[in-house]
């Protein structure tokens, strides 16, 4: 019995009859950023005949994040919080609880002391932490374990560094995984792991590697973006040139005394490719569908793509079927990019880490494109279908806005189309 027939109808395996029971499960594995996916991942988790694993970068290095990643000298949290969240159980007595954890935020102006004693207290054995209940006694132990953890960890290297850290706007789940990254020995994909079992996530996220990288850029017209945070918000124009990954964060005082030319030249010479982990590796050599989000580009997805092993796995991946999901608006990465624009960015950093050429067809095997235009505000990316020519991809061009939504895909179409892709096998253009 084939399964995809079943989802594309809605059956979820289990309730039918005990041969749909034993039915295999589908890997789909999302290339994506924090909230690149937010319709996705959700539309692919509400079919439980398919096992969903993320892939997302943690060089996340704004506002608490970036805070959490100067003291504990670790990956940042954030992207991987975000994805986690949208896989948290709906159901069960915990869930509301959990949920809270993963929303709640110190509020701005908020004063160390107070809530020092308040994560004290409940490393002490206290029921709630920042007023929220944790009724799991399971969860309770393991948060208690990490909340001990991070303030140790935290007071020590406040002294040692004669520095206070910033509560104002600080995420508490933020603060919780820097605890269990210490109880997991430094080790950022145990963590990851640690924390869905933890709360039992209905998928997986696995950061793209271990090793700890600072992101940094260079607009075309030489502007020097110093970190992922001003990638992703400094406006303009002019577009990105080139991603780097770096192994410390740039100086910038220094840095900007450089000239254009030697500021080129450290970054060329001081970027190394992060390995990919193991896990991310296994999970897409498995991966019966690989699935490249939307999402912004420079700092959520081409920093995954250069990793190395990324695309030499996806590429002797020869069964799976490989859909690039095109960005439905521009942002302040990609200002001026038109639809062709995006899946020559992901061919190009796919390539780069291994310095290897690959033919497209062995790393995409449809791309998806918005015909869709309901938004009258929206800058919406212009399909440029003459610029297809030297790309042998099949293109899906479909109306993938949603009509609740409007700016944002529609997560329930766009899995519908995979699924229906993934069926007729009809991977060439």
């Amino acid at each position: 019995m084939r399964l995809l027939p079943l989802l594309l109808d809605g059956y979820v395996p289990g309730r039918d009859d005990n041969s749909r029971e034993r039915a295999e499960m589908l890997n789909v594995v999302v290339l994506n950023g924090g909230r690149g996916a937010a319709s996705i991942i959700p539309a692919m988790l509400r079919h439980q005949g398919i096992n969903v694993t993320s892939i997302v970068n943690a060089y996340d290095d704004g506002k608490s994040t970036g805070l959490i990643r100067q003291f504990f000298n670790m990956l940042g949290p954030s992207d991987i919080r975000k994805v986690q969240e949208l896989m948290l159980p709906d159901s069960g007595t915990e869930h509301q609880a959990s949920r809270a954890l993963f929303d709640y935020r110190y509020p701005v102006g908020s004063a160390s002391e107070p809530i020092f004693d308040d994560l004290r207290r409940f490393a002490g054995g206290a029921d709630t932490l920042a007023g929220i209940e944790t009724p799991n006694a399971s969860i309770r132990r393991s948060l208690q374990r990490f909340v001990g953890e991070f303030i140790r960890g935290l007071e020590v290297i406040e002294k040692a560094e004669g520095r206070q850290f910033d509560f104002s706007d600080c995420s508490l789940m933020n603060c919780l995984y820097a605890g269990a990254y210490l109880d997991c020995h430094r080790n950022m994909e145990l963590t990851t792991k640690t924390i869905d079992r933890l709360f039992r996530l209905k998928g997986t996220v696995l950061p793209n590697s271990v090793e700890n990288k600072w992101l940094a850029a260079l607009r075309e017209n030489g502007e020097v973006l110093y970190s992922e945070a001003e990638i992703v918000e400094l406006r303009s124009n002019v577009l990105i040139a080139a991603v780097y990954l770096l192994d410390r964060p740039l100086h910038r005082a220094s840095f900007a005394s450089l000239s254009p030319e030697d500021q080129s030249y450290y970054l060329s010479r001081h970027h190394s490719a992060p390995v990919a982990s193991p896990g991310v590796r296994l999970a897409l050599e498995q991966a019966d569908i690989i699935v490249y989000s939307a999402g912004t580009q420079h700092s959520s997805l081409y920093p995954t793509y250069m990793s190395s092993g990324v695309a030499e796995t996806i590429a002797a991946n020869r069964e799976a079927l490989k859909v690039f999901v095109t960005n439905i608006g521009a942002d302040y990465e990609t200002p001026s990019y038109r639809a062709s624009d995006y899946l020559k960015g992901a061919y190009k950093y796919l390539q780069s880490a291994d310095q290897r050429q690959y033919p497209a067809s062995d790393l995409f095997s449809a791309v998806l494109i918005n015909s869709g235009r309901r938004k009258s505000d929206e800058t919406y990316v212009d399909y440029d279908e003459e610029n297809y020519a030297d790309i042998p991809v099949r293109r899906i061009v479909d109306d993938f806005e949603d009509a609740d939504a409007p700016g944002k895909h529609d997560g329930r179409q766009v899995m519908k189309t995979i699924l229906a892709l993934y069926e007729g096998g009809e991977a060439a253009p």
